[in-house]
């Protein structure tokens, strides 16, 4: 890296922190001002959904975009704290910073008995990087938990932290060996959703719902599939093919309804050929 892009880096940087302190400041935004971090909660959220679903685009320009909108949400929740004196953004890049340093002894130098660079007992596997990734945290930065599945968050989407609990779960060995047994373990929970759906209780039917929608997830992980953005792919075309739908009974001067779902079958498997 040359030091004119070290600079246009930096000075990059410090045009957001300005724009955001300016924004904050009195006789900033009315908007801006009156935001918190409990309130900024969903909007960081909604920004880095969409910013998976431009990945998943693959629009190089969208994700630049939103990958501004998500830096815009951090920047502002730690001026927002840096306001509260609690802490300030450079806090937060020299603590992540000391985190993936201490966290990578096989690339930056040992840490407290972890292998570095020059050993040759250094990590030297993705698999051995994330075991000594939990290690340290645990054993270096005092980290313990009752439960391995203590570290999961509760912020995560319903289908992010299915899959986040199943992988804690397999890192100590509690796992189906083969893909073969988790297919038969959904076929087993969709028959058990089908009494449940029969019974007619609503309570257990949404119980055996929520055993299928995991055991889905569990085949997604089998078979190194993220869920929520496979799922985020079918809305995407469910919304395109749906669209196509309205257009065409709108040009047909047809209406949409249940009466004419015949044609809206039809110029929906124009946009499945």
């Amino acid at each position: 890296m040359t030091d004119i892009e070290k600079t246009e880096r930096e000075q990059a940087f410090s045009h957001l922190y300005e724009t955001i302190r300016q924004l904050r400041a009195p006789g900033g935004c009315p908007w801006d001002r009156e935001q918190t971090p409990q309130t900024l909660r969903e909007t960081l959220i909604e920004e880095t959904c969409e910013t998976v679903e431009a990945i998943t685009e693959g629009d190089s320009a969208h994700v630049c975009e939103e990958l501004g909108d998500v830096l815009l949400n951090v920047v502002m929740l730690s001026y927002i704290y840096e306001q509260e004196e609690q802490f300030t953004i450079t806090d937060v890049f020299n603590t992540v910073s000391a985190k993936l340093i201490r966290r990578h002894p096989h690339v930056f130098g040992e840490t407290a008995g972890f292998a570095g660079p020059d050993s040759g007992e250094k990590t030297d596997t993705a698999e051995k990087v994330l075991s000594q990734w939990e290690a340290i945290k645990q054993n270096v930065e005092g980290r313990s938990k009752k439960s391995a599945l203590d570290g999961v968050s509760r912020g995560l989407s319903p289908l992010g932290r299915a899959k986040k609990l199943q992988k804690k779960a397999s890192k100590h060995g509690f796992d189906w060996p083969e893909i073969s047994q988790v297919w038969k373990k959904v076929e087993e929970e969709l028959a058990e959703l089908r009494e449940a759906a029969a019974g007619g209780n609503p309570e257990r039917i949404e119980d055996e719902l929520g055993d299928v929608l995991f055991s889905f997830v569990n085949i997604a992980r089998h078979l190194n599939v993220d869920p929520g953005v496979a799922l985020t792919r079918t809305n995407t075309k469910f919304i395109n093919r749906f669209t196509h739908v309205e257009k065409s009974m709108a040009a047909a001067k047809l209406p949409m309804d249940g009466e004419h779902l015949k044609e809206m079958d039809q110029f929906w498997d124009e946009m499945r050929s």
